[in-house]
């Protein structure tokens, strides 16, 4: 008898640490196990080879450790970490279905427009590739509001 999975990618955000409360009580109502996963995004390379760092990205051994306290509350749900490296969409879906998971629950960040346009959307691929039913959550509009600077008047 194989165990239920709940695939849970996590990019750190405020996001994803939001969506892992909805996650672990789909994992407690359906017997399944939480497989806590991480993309970490390999360097750029350019043409001629180089490879293009861009803003300082935390070390590896950081990131497996920002996993590892990525855990849900109820310490009766059983969880397992896993790091990948790769496109973060198309790790999730072949987790997914390397893993069999049964549901895959992801935060996002929301973003519509241009800012979605340049950058892409993670949770769309997912939805649009995963070999099983996903749910995301994003944060309320007023929640994304208040993390917004306010612009200082004159």
């Amino acid at each position: 008898m194989s165990t239920k999975t709940i695939l849970f990618p996590t990019d750190f955000s405020t996001a994803s640490d939001a969506a892992l409360c909805h996650a672990e009580a789909l994992a407690r109502q359906s017997d399944a196990k939480l497989l806590i996963l991480h993309v970490e995004e390999p360097p750029l390379a350019y043409g001629g080879g180089e490879l293009y760092y861009g803003l300082p990205e935390p070390s590896s051994e950081r990131i497996l450790q920002m996993l590892e306290d990525v855990r849900p509350s109820d310490s009766a749900v059983p969880f397992v970490h896993r790091l990948v490296m790769g496109d973060p969409a198309a790790e999730i879906v072949n987790v997914a279905e390397a893993e069999q998971a049964e549901l895959v629950v992801m935060g996002t960040h929301g973003r519509t427009g241009v800012s979605r346009l340049l950058m892409g959307s993670v949770a769309e691929s997912v939805v649009r590739h995963a070999p099983c039913p996903v749910l995301i959550y994003r944060e309320r509009a007023e929640k994304l509001a208040a993390k917004q600077p306010v612009p200082a008047t004159p």
